[in-house]
């Protein structure tokens, strides 16, 4: 989006460099059971709204399949530890006390703001409220209503940066499930093929290169010099760096002179997150199927511990194909075993639902995010103690070097969309740049003069100093 953005401004002489064989990223499509199944990015999220989601609008044209994806019957599938059907009433009982936990924390975010208050953790707002999930139901409903949206739980994420959800209040709290052989990463050889030369809907413009794994950065006040793992090296007057959070905190990069400290400090306040799908393949049905039965929930003593399952039936008859999502210390966890020991993990908790004589998988896939050094996580999220100004901080340039990516959004951090208009934004060749009078304060000053010199000097932004009580 950032190159295609450059292109529309009449800026055609640069170079798109891609560390691994395929353009993607974080979308990204596997053959598994004879289907196409999504590794990584899977949900158009963001849908039903008042306004229409870029995203959907490209899946339009590119005639992507999508579905919509029933999780409103969930509270008639979850299962305890031991595999037993949880009656219906109880499951209520607890979603009721969840919604009216999530009703306060909205309200109480809206007093936060209003009074300029210290931020709190989505927990920290539920223990005021006076519910803290504890039981395993609990913590399964819980985990259904957080986790599998923000990857890590409640406890360490920021409540101003996700209640409301700015996804859900624009465009909608409904999602689209992608499921096409063409795989979701459509979307982006859909975007390149509107600028760059391509051959029956294959890229092929000399300007994409794809296996050049940068190592080295070297900036200066007049150009940047990139050097490649395969030796190659590359100078251009400005570099817009669009490695995920993960690869930036892992520091694959080197940087000569190395990033400034203010840099540094605020990159690693901000978290990756591990959201994983583990599939498995079946030779036949033995879960319910139909309207009302996509989704079902165990309700593990340990909060995350193969917690919600899916299967593709709609999507995908006669697959045999089931998915359970886990995350964050849970998904670390099964990154490091192997693939045997997931299986028999998880054949143990759907024993335990379906009975001891349901079939063995035939196959298992089991994604390791966190340990692509490329990727280094799925999606970023933001904890408490984090602030707009570090915020700005991890967003804002370096010299001649330019930030962007899902962690760059503020309001889509996380999300497809983020990473849309985030690539959108940096290219633009025309920006506002509007500071506050405390910034000039607080910030060190050399760093602040950093900021605005490159960003005046090289996107030609017209600065405003606007009085804090403006």
């Amino acid at each position: 989006m950032a190159a295609k953005k450059l292109s529309e401004n009449g800026v055609d002489d640069f170079l798109i460099l891609e560390g691994s064989d395929r353009i993607g990223g974080r979308m990204h499509k596997r053959e598994f059971g004879g289907k196409t199944v999504e590794i990584g990015a899977n949900w158009i999220e963001g849908v039903g709204g008042l306004h229409l989601n870029p995203l959907l609008e490209l899946a339009h044209e590119s005639g992507l399949r999508t579905f919509f994806f029933d999780y409103s019957n969930i509270s008639s599938n979850y299962f305890d530890s031991n595999g037993k059907a949880i009656p219906l009433s109880e499951v209520l009982d607890i979603t009721k006390k969840q919604e009216a936990s999530n009703k306060f924390s909205t309200n109480l975010v809206a007093t936060i703001r209003a009074n300029n208050e210290e931020d709190v953790s989505v927990l920290e707002a539920h223990r005021i409220f006076g519910y803290v999930p504890e039981t395993p139901l609990e913590m399964a409903v819980d985990y259904v209503d957080f986790d599998m949206e923000m990857a890590e739980p409640p406890r360490v994420t920021s409540l101003k940066s996700v209640t409301p959800l700015p996804t859900n209040s624009y465009y909608g709290a409904s999602s689209r499930f992608v499921a096409d052989e063409r795989g979701y990463e459509q979307l982006v050889h859909g975007l390149g093929g509107k600028f760059l030369k391509s051959v029956d809907g294959r890229l092929t413009d000399g300007r994409l290169i794809l296996r050049k794994v940068v190592r080295e950065i070297h900036y200066r006040d007049d150009c940047v010099h990139v050097f490649v793992e395969d030796g190659t090296s590359y100078s251009a007057e400005y570099v817009i760096l669009s490695i995920s959070l993960g690869v930036l905190q892992s520091k694959l990069i080197r940087f000569k002179p190395e990033l400034p400290r203010w840099k540094i400090l605020s990159m690693f306040k901000f978290d990756m997150a591990i959201y994983m799908k583990i599939f498995l393949k079946f030779p036949h049905i033995f879960w319910p199927s139909g309207p009302g039965t996509e989704v079902f929930s165990y309700a593990s003593e340990r909060r995350g511990y193969y917690n919600c399952w899916e299967h593709l039936e709609k999507q995908y008859p006669g697959s045999n194909i089931l998915f359970v999502t886990v995350t964050d210390d849970e998904a670390r966890r099964i990154e490091r075993q192997s693939d045997n020991v997931t299986k028999d993990e998880a054949m143990d908790v759907l024993r335990k639902i379906f009975g001891p004589e349901i079939p063995d998988a035939l196959d298992i896939l089991v994604p390791r995010w966190g340990m692509d050094r490329l990727q280094r996580g799925s999606y970023s999220n933001w904890p408490i103690g984090v602030t707009d100004d570090d915020f700005n901080k991890l967003k804002a340039p370096v010299g001649r070097i330019y930030f962007t990516g899902e962690y760059t959004s503020l309001h889509y951090n996380g999300y497809v969309h983020g990473a849309y208009f985030a690539g959108k934004e940096m290219a633009s060749l025309r920006f506002c740049y509007c500071m506050s009078l405390w910034c000039a304060v607080d910030s060190d000053p050399v760093d602040l003069h950093v900021v605005l010199f490159s960003t005046s000097l090289l996107l030609k932004c017209t600065i405003h100093i606007c009085r804090t009580d403006q």
